[in-house]
């Protein structure tokens, strides 16, 4: 707990979307929030939402490896320690199939994977002085499998599944719980721009009650909503050959590769 003897928790990407309805959530249940976005006016408009008081806004863009450094090392100075941290900054940026801009797939790489480890290793140097904390990585189920329009986003966030699976069992023997947070779609900013179907939508209040649930809790992974999760996962381990006519369907109307 930090000096205040409430429990610090960072999270990035925190002034709207998930990130900010999971900051509303944890606050309510008494938690002190240190909120990281790009966007200043919109941090500071996003706090004064939180319930309760001491809440901080720390605008940073985590593409920034030395100043999320920085901004990391300062909050264990400040607050004495760091007991969780939502990492959950990340963009999207769907791909026509045949239409493959290598900008775009620089774009969601530097923000999704360059992004996120920015946040993530200054956070496990903290936590391995303290010898606790939890951290969460936000991913998605779009990470399971190979779907159409998604090859940069998809490829992101396969590679922080993996990332994720890994450094679960290599950093549980220095006291940090790392979870994977695996969200299908949930009503945001960035999903309001989606033109195409998107199954099971979830709110983002539903979401980040579902989130706070699982960041309590003892399990890895942290995945919603559920009959979402499940089809992909079991299109994960179907064969090849029984998978793919599957995700055909899931090509644009009018599109050919």
């Amino acid at each position: 707990m930090g000096v205040d003897g409430r429990k610090v928790c960072w999270i990035t990407g925190a002034s709207q979307g998930l990130g900010l309805a999971l900051a509303q959530e944890l606050a309510s249940r008494g938690y002190k929030l240190i909120l990281t976005a790009r966007r200043a006016k919109e941090l500071g408009e996003a706090i004064a939402t939180l319930p309760g008081t001491g809440h901080e806004a720390l605008p940073a863009d985590i593409t920034d490896r030395v100043g999320m450094k920085k901004l990391v090392d300062d909050i264990a100075k400040r607050h004495g320690r760091l007991d969780m941290a939502v990492l959950n900054a990340g963009t999207h940026q769907p791909m026509l199939p045949g239409s493959y801009d290598d900008e775009v797939f620089d774009k969601l790489i530097n923000i999704n994977i360059h992004g996120t480890l920015n946040s993530l290793l200054p956070v496990i140097n903290v936590m391995k002085v303290q010898k606790s904390g939890t951290i969460a990585v936000v991913s998605s189920v779009a990470g399971y499998i190979g779907l159409p329009t998604a090859s940069a986003y998809g490829l992101t966030k396969a590679g922080i599944i993996n990332l994720c699976e890994t450094l679960h069992v290599e950093l549980a023997p220095l006291g940090i719980d790392l979870k994977m947070v695996n969200p299908g779609f949930v009503r945001t900013p960035l999903t309001d721009k989606n033109d195409f179907p998107m199954p099971f939508l979830m709110e983002a209040k539903d979401a980040a009650k579902a989130m706070a649930k699982g960041l309590e809790g003892k399990q890895f992974e942290v995945a919603f909503p559920r009959k979402f999760v499940w089809m992909l996962k079991f299109l994960r381990f179907l064969p090849y050959q029984l998978s793919l006519p599957i995700t055909k369907k899931f090509m644009p109307k009018g599109t050919k590769p």
